[in-house]
């Protein structure tokens, strides 16, 4: 590497306590502070997941400015004041970000302003590029051109867009810094890789469900933003770029809501959202909307659930794909059983069905491969079940695990997972216990949060009737099923 691209050593300057921000929080402790932070963040429908962690650290100064959410909750909670006000630096200033004249505005992160080209100065890519995590360091003006790279590369082997063609370990940051390579913009290579990677979280987590993989998704992701944050010179490139980046946050976050993490799954998805909203990808705010509404449903906000469903309607309806209706309704379906209203459920239920009837098509969003007659089956099970209708409910979850592909073993097991609950409460005890034992068997091969509470509280309704030779042996073989951390 020519000495004119290495990276200069850059001194060492201790993180400066953010003073400001300490007397803000007054005499109340930093967990006290952190509740009244997650307090403000529902008041205006923002989700973080703070603690006395977090503020410890902004106090300390090792958070030199807060990503986009934490910004929007900070200047609610202390109106009239900006960030600044606040003890933070300039976001330009943490993004190691230069002033610009103004027609060189859109170019983002231009790394040699002498090869910039007339092209590239005509780019819709703007240099405010959304930024949502806190990861710059303000004194390194060299980080944003090799992290970039480096992030760009773990979307890559062998040069091509094959990224994360058997595991998960392709899609980790497993590039050293050191070895980074002149900064180049991003291109439709990249945008192909970045797309790859949401099919391959995709199809293990069919396979295999969310708890392996949430942990090690979240790597990709900061590197998807970090491809945005590079910018590109073609306007088709940059669209796919937010849309890609965009579905990898819905993908993660459905990983962390699978997972039982809702507060991080409600934070992705809104990131999601954001990006559609900045770029006008319709499909891409209808699926952000569709996975709130199923988190909001999982929550225990159905009211939520039922208006983030009713929204992602009014977004999809001119995009033309009946099925993605169909799935919408079915969402609002789900709210309306969480709000014990009987009628409005079983009207979305019928919408719902009707849809689907209506068959696929070429608008038929990609990310919407799992929704098939079992994954309908599924879901109208589950609005039933929580409605107090045991026997329908369990009719429609045999149908789903039996009507589904033997090779996503995830959603067999999740679907036999709820047959059992059913027909637990539905008082079948002994019929309970032999689909429990089924989903037993299909634990080796799927890690998932949600199955294990499912079958954890069809124990304990089974408990009564643990004297049953069948009930018995489920509750034993139960009870010694290691649970997931």
């Amino acid at each position: 590497m020519a000495s004119s691209m290495v990276t200069p050593p850059r001194p060492d300057r201790p993180a400066r306590p953010n003073l400001a921000f300490r007397q803000l929080r007054g005499h109340r402790s930093p967990a006290e502070f952190a509740a009244l932070v997650r307090r403000a963040a529902r008041e205006i429908g923002e989700c973080v997941s703070c603690d006395a962690r977090y503020i410890g650290r902004v106090e300390a100064g090792e958070i030199r400015c807060p990503n986009y959410a934490y910004e929007r909750v900070f200047l609610h909670m202390f109106p009239g004041r900006t960030l600044t006000d606040l003890g933070f630096a300039p976001r330009a200033t943490v993004r190691g970000r230069v002033a610009r004249a103004p027609e060189d505005a859109p170019c983002a992160h231009t790394t040699r302003p002498e090869r910039t080209t007339s092209d590239e100065r005509n780019t819709a890519e703007t240099g405010g590029a959304y930024q949502p995590y806190d990861t710059q360091d303000p004194y390194d003006k060299y980080h944003d051109h090799e992290e970039s790279d480096v992030l760009r590369r773990a979307f890559m082997t062998g040069g091509g867009a094959t990224m994360a063609a058997a595991t998960l370990g392709p899609l980790g940051l497993a590039h050293d810094a050191s070895t980074a390579r002149p900064v180049r913009r991003a291109g439709a290579s990249e945008a192909g890789a970045l797309e790859e990677a949401v099919r391959r979280i995709r199809l293990l987590d069919d396979r295999h469900g969310a708890d392996g993989l949430y942990r090690r998704a979240a790597a990709p992701l900061r590197a998807a933003y970090a491809l945005l944050d590079a910018g590109t010179t073609r306007q088709t490139t940059a669209d796919r770029l937010h849309s890609g980046a965009g579905e990898l946050a819905i993908s993660v976050g459905w990983l962390a809501h699978d997972s039982g993490r809702f507060d991080d799954a409600r934070s992705h998805y809104a990131e999601a959202l954001a990006t559609a909203r900045m770029t006008g990808d319709e499909g891409l705010e209808a699926h952000a909307f569709c996975n709130t509404a199923f988190l909001a449903r999982d929550a225990g906000r159905p009211r939520e659930a039922v208006r983030a469903a009713q929204a992602a309607q009014r977004v999809a309806r001119p995009l033309g794909s009946p099925r993605l209706m169909s799935l919408l309704a079915l969402r609002e379906a789900g709210g309306w059983a969480g709000l014990a209203d009987r009628t409005g459920c079983e009207q979305a239920l019928v919408r719902a069905q009707a849809l689907y009837d209506r068959g696929p098509c070429d608008s038929d969003p990609e990310w919407m491969s799992f929704y098939g007659e079992a994954e309908l089956e599924g879901l109208e099970a589950q609005c039933w079940s929580t409605l107090g209708d045991w026997p329908r409910a369990a009719r429609h979850a045999k149908r789903a695990a039996d009507l589904q592909d033997p090779h996503f073993s995830r959603n067999i097991a999740l679907y036999t997972a709820e047959l059992a609950d059913d027909l637990a409460r539905g008082g079948l005890p002994d019929e309970a216990a032999v689909a429990g034992m089924r989903v037993l068997d299909l634990l080796d091969q799927v890690q998932s949060s949600r199955i294990q509470t499912m079958l954890a509280g069809t124990a304990r309704v089974l408990l009564p009737h643990r004297r049953a030779g069948g009930v018995s042996t489920f509750l034993e073989r139960h009870a010694s099923t290691p649970r997931m951390v």
